[in-house]
C-alpha cells in the first residue's frame, strides 16, 4: 500500500512539473504577427475565479491562465471595448444632448436626465469610473447614431483584433444573449486599449468632478480598490451582474513590465488579482530582445544587387522567467528579386529557455530590381 501511494505521489509530481514547465507554442493571428506566445501551464497561483488570465501587456505572452478560453459573460468590463470604440470614432469635446433612450437604464448609473448636455469626454469618465450603464448608451448614440450601429462597431473591432471567442450585444454589459468573452481575449482587448490615446488617463483617474454648463454637477469616484493600495496599479475596470458574477480587469506596471490580470465570475477578485500580479512581477522579468534599427544582410537571387539589408523597425521586449535566458535567431533565407522597400523578408525568432516566445518581422531597407531591369516603351 505504501509503495502504491508513493507511486501515485510521483505521478502527481511529474504531472505538475509537466504543466508548469511544459508549454505549447501558439501561433499568433495574422493581424498581430509579433504576438506569438508560450503558456507554461496552470500553475503559480490558486484563484477562486471560474476563469482567469495574466498577460504581458506589451509582449502578448500569457503568463498564467485558469480556464482562460472559456466563454463567459463579462458584465461591465464590456465597457473597455465601449471606450475603445468611442475614443477611435468620436470627438472628445463634441457635445451630446441626452435623449430619453439614454435615461432610466437599469444597474449602475450616472442618472442622466433627458435634455442634459455632456461632452463625450465627460461621459467617458462616467463610463469608466462610475460604470454608468446610461453613459454607455449615451456614448453609443453620440458615436454611431444608435445603439445597434455602435454594437456593430464593437464586433467589427473584435474581428480586427483577431478575437474569435468574443461577441457583444450591448455597450454596457447588461445580461443579454450573445454577449460573452474569455479571460484571455478580454486581457488582449485591454492590452489594445492601453495603446489608445486617453484610455489609460481616464481609467487611472481616482476622482473627478463633472461641472460644465448644461448638466448638474456630478462627483465621480473610481471603483477600483487596488488603484491606491497596490504598487504600480493604473486601471482598469470592475463589473458585476447576477449572471456574470464579479468580474475584474486590472493593470499594473513595475520595472518597465506592464501586466494585465483578468478574472471572470470571481467571489474573491481583489485578493486574487493581488496574488496574480504578485506572481507575475516576482516570477518574470522584462527583457529587451531587439532594438529598432538592428540590421542583417539577406542574399537576393536574380537581383541587380546580390544582397539587401534587412532591419528591425521597433524595439521589442518580452516577459521571461526571472532566472530564464533569451536567445535570438534570425530566420532570413535567400529571397528572389524583385524586392520592395519595407517588404517583410524574414523574421527574428525569440526563444525563452528553448521555447519560442515571439517573432519580430525583418523588413527590406531598400528595393532590389530584378536582374536585367525593366524594359521601357519609348514613344516617338
Amino acid at each position: 500500500m505504501l509503495i502504491k501511494n508513493l507511486f501515485l505521489l510521483l505521478i502527481a509530481a511529474l504531472t505538475v512539473i509537466f504543466f508548469v514547465f511544459g508549454g505549447e507554442e501558439v501561433k499568433s493571428e495574422e493581424t498581430q504577427p509579433e504576438a506569438v506566445y508560450v503558456y507554461a501551464g496552470e500553475g503559480g497561483v490558486e484563484v477562486s475565479a471560474v476563469s482567469a488570465a495574466l498577460l504581458d501587456a506589451d509582449g502578448g505572452r500569457l503568463l498564467f491562465a485558469h480556464n482562460a478560453d472559456q466563454s463567459l459573460p463579462m458584465a461591465s468590463t464590456t465597457k473597455i471595448m465601449t471606450a475603445i470604440v468611442v475614443l477611435e470614432n468620436a470627438v472628445l469635446d463634441a457635445e451630446y444632448r441626452v435623449t430619453k433612450e439614454a435615461t432610466n437604464i437599469e444597474g449602475s448609473s450616472l442618472y442622466l436626465c433627458e435634455g442634459e448636455v455632456f461632452t463625450v469626454e465627460e461621459l467617458l469618465y462616467g463610463l469608466m469610473l462610475e460604470s454608468g450603464n446610461d453613459a454607455a448608451v449615451a456614448l453609443a448614440i453620440a458615436t454611431a447614431g444608435d445603439v445597434e450601429s455602435f454594437v456593430e462597431l464593437m464586433n467589427r473591432k473584435c474581428a480586427e483584433l483577431g478575437l474569435r471567442h468574443t461577441h457583444f450585444a450591448n455597450p454596457n454589459g447588461l445580461t443579454a444573449e450573445g454577449h460573452y468573452t474569455t479571460a484571455n481575449e478580454l486581457a488582449r482587448i485591454t492590452a489594445y486599449a492601453l495603446t489608445v490615446p486617453k484610455f489609460t488617463e481616464i481609467c487611472s483617474t481616482q476622482y473627478i468632478c463633472l461641472e460644465s454648463d448644461g448638466h448638474i454637477t456630478r462627483y465621480l469616484r473610481n471603483h477600483n480598490r487596488l488603484l491606491t493600495s497596490y504598487e504600480g496599479m493604473f486601471g482598469v475596470k470592475t463589473g458585476y451582474t447576477m449572471a456574470a458574477g464579479r468580474c475584474l480587469v486590472t493593470a499594473a506596471e513595475r520595472n518597465g513590465m506592464r501586466l494585465i490580470a483578468v478574472t471572470l465570475n470571481d467571489r474573491n477578485d481583489w485578493a486574487d488579482h493581488r496574488k496574480m500580479l504578485d506572481y507575475g512581477f516576482s516570477a518574470y522579468k522584462r527583457e529587451i530582445v531587439c532594438i529598432m534599427g538592428e540590421t542583417v544582410r539577406v542574399k537576393v537571387n536574380g537581383g541587380k544587387s546580390e544582397t539587401v539589408l534587412g532591419y528591425i523597425d521597433k524595439t521589442v521586449g518580452y516577459c521571461i522567467p526571472t532566472d530564464g535566458t533569451v536567445t535570438r535567431v534570425f530566420d532570413v533565407k535567400e529571397i528572389n528579386a524583385p524586392v520592395e522597400k519595407g517588404e517583410v523578408i524574414g523574421k527574428l525568432k525569440i526563444y525563452g529557455d528553448g521555447a519560442l516566445i515571439g517573432e519580430v518581422p525583418v523588413k527590406a531597407a531598400s528595393a532590389v530590381e530584378k536582374k536585367g531591369g525593366s524594359f521601357k516603351l519609348w514613344k516617338s
